[in-house]
Formats: C-alpha cells, sequence, structure tokens
C-alpha cells in the first residue's frame, strides 16, 4: 500500500485498483470482511489491503441460514457503516442476490445505489460466463468489478449445497474458461473459493488480474477470511478458515463476569459513578424536607 503524497506523516491512502492489479507477483493482498464501523476499524488496523462488504452479513449477523435472504437496502445499511470508518482500505461491496442477475440494466441500478447511497467504489459479483453482459455494464460506466468462482454461496442450491467446486477435469476446465471470461469482460480481480489448490494455482497463473483465495490453496495472490471466522465468533466454522483469536469465549466470559458483578452489588463501584459537589446535594436535600413539611401540611 502507498501513502498519500501530501504532507510528511499522512495517513494511508486506499489502494487503487491499478495498485491492487499490480500487487499480482509482487506481493499478496490481504481481504478481510467487515459489516460495521468497529469491524473496519479493526481490519484495516490490523493492516487489511481490501475489505469486502459481505453478503455474508446474512450469516454471521443477521442469524440467516444462507446469503440469499439479504436485501440491496440491507446491505447498503451494512456498506455505509464500513465505508464511514474506513480510510486505508479499498472497500469492496457485494452484491446481493437478484440484484444483478435479471441483466444489465438491473445490475446498472443497483450498482449505482452502492456508489451513491453507500460510497462504495468497487462491487463483488458471483458467477461465470452468464453474467458477463452484466460485468461489461459496469465497467463499462467506471464501476470496478471484482468476480467470484468456485463455491458462489448464492447458487449453493445449484450446486448441491455449500461444496468445494472444480474437483473434476471438467470442472477445472469450466472454471478456468470462466475466469478468462471474467478476466476479458474487464475485472480487476477474482475470488476463487472452495476449489482445489492445485486447480486454484493453475488458474491464477494463466491471469493478468489477482485472485483471491478462500478455501483455495496457498498459491492464490491473495487470501480472504471472514471477519466473525478470523476472531472466533462464529458458531461454525469452515474447514478452509482458520481461528488467529477466541474471542467468542473471551466475551462470553466477560459478559459472565460482569453478570456475576451486578448480581453480588460489586459493579457500578464507586470509580464508575458520577458526583455531586456538597453543597448542591445540601440545598437539594433542604429543598426536599421542605417540600415533604410543605405536604404533610396539606
Amino acid at each position: 500500500m502507498t501513502d498519500c503524497p501530501s504532507g510528511s506523516g499522512a495517513a494511508k491512502r486506499p489502494p487503487t485498483i491499478l495498485d491492487i492489479i499490480n500487487a499480482k507477483n509482487v506481493r499478496k493482498l490481504v481481504m478481510l470482511t467487515a459489516y460495521d464501523a468497529p469491524g473496519a476499524r479493526i481490519a484495516e488496523a490490523g493492516g487489511a489491503d481490501l475489505i469486502l462488504v459481505g453478503d455474508s452479513a446474512a450469516m454471521t449477523v443477521l442469524g440467516r441460514p444462507d446469503t440469499n435472504s439479504i436485501s440491496m437496502d440491507e446491505m447498503l445499511h451494512h456498506a455505509r457503516a464500513v465505508t464511514a470508518a474506513a480510510r486505508s482500505a479499498l472497500v469492496v461491496g457485494d452484491m446481493p442476490f437478484l440484484s444483478y442477475e435479471s441483466g444489465p440494466d438491473d445490475a446498472l441500478r443497483n450498482a449505482g445505489r452502492f456508489f451513491r447511497e453507500a460510497g462504495i467504489r468497487a462491487l463483488k459479483l458471483e458467477g461465470g460466463r452468464q453474467i458477463v453482459p452484466q460485468i461489461k455494464a459496469l465497467v463499462g460506466a467506471g464501476i470496478p468489478v471484482m468476480g467470484h468462482l468456485g463455491l458462489t454461496p448464492q447458487r449453493a442450491a445449484m450446486l448441491g449445497g455449500f461444496k468445494a467446486q472444480a474437483r473434476t477435469a471438467e470442472g477445472a476446465q469450466k472454471l478456468l474458461e470462466d475466469a478468462l471470461a471474467l478476466e476479458d469482460a474487464g475485472c480487476f480481480a477474482m475470488v476463487l473459493e472452495c476449489v482445489p489448490a492445485p486447480v486454484a494455482a493453475a488458474v491464477s497463473a494463466r491471469l493478468r488480474i489477482p485472485t483471491i483465495g478462500i478455501g483455495a490453496g496457498p498459491d492464490c495472490d491473495g487470501q480472504v477470511l471472514v471477519f466473525h471466522d478470523l476472531l472466533g465468533l462464529s458458531d461454525f466454522r469452515p474447514r478452509f478458515a482458520k481461528a488467529y483469536a477466541d474471542l467468542g469465549r473471551v466475551a462470553s466470559e466477560a459478559v459472565a463476569e460482569y453478570a456475576r458483578e451486578v448480581r453480588e452489588g460489586a459493579f457500578p463501584a464507586p470509580e464508575h459513578c458520577f458526583s455531586i459537589r456538597p453543597e448542591e446535594w445540601q440545598a437539594w436535600q433542604t429543598r426536599l424536607e421542605a417540600d415533604s413539611r410543605a405536604n404533610g401540611k396539606e
């Protein structure tokens, strides 16, 4: 990531699309999902190059069984929260299910909402050659697009569930052809999800744009993880994810300690309370006593 050119000690600026493309074969890209302002700040403080406002929010934040139920309005709500806090990472928004599949017109209209209403400056679309017209329409309008191949959660019902893809010679060839088609359509990067590591490596080697893996082995040009999986906040962690902390356990223990102190009267302690000047306290007591006497006479 490069620094702002203005002034000494200037904050790092977000990488441009060209920065992301030029990172291929130079350095690994770090991508992390975030769904709110605290998550964005944590991701940037840790050094993420890209933040994905993922439709995975449907599962990780909203408690739903899949990603397909999240709406454009809900995605915009999360995207606004992330862009309000993000300063040094490129924020990418996930186009939700049925916001682009019907054709270029719907894709452009909904992409425009991400740009105007949420400040998003790049979008991710799931799918292969069937969505090339939508990608071309967005790129033609000046909207950067990241592709997403392999396991595409929005199409999990068609794929037989959340299963690894491209595990046959035919499947690997289809993945490669789709990846090349998306690159030719103008994608600046591509997520490869739940793909055998050798297949992902071979596809990555044949693309000019970076690949970002999630369950696709170490030879992609970058990696992405879900915020809640990385920090140990998920009830279920996929096989390909690694928890770098167990914040769920830490948080539960903190809440249990809080509950114990409340029930025992240990919280709040004096240091958590506000004071009132003695003269103000005495003045109020005098007033209460006067009011009590007056009420007694009545």
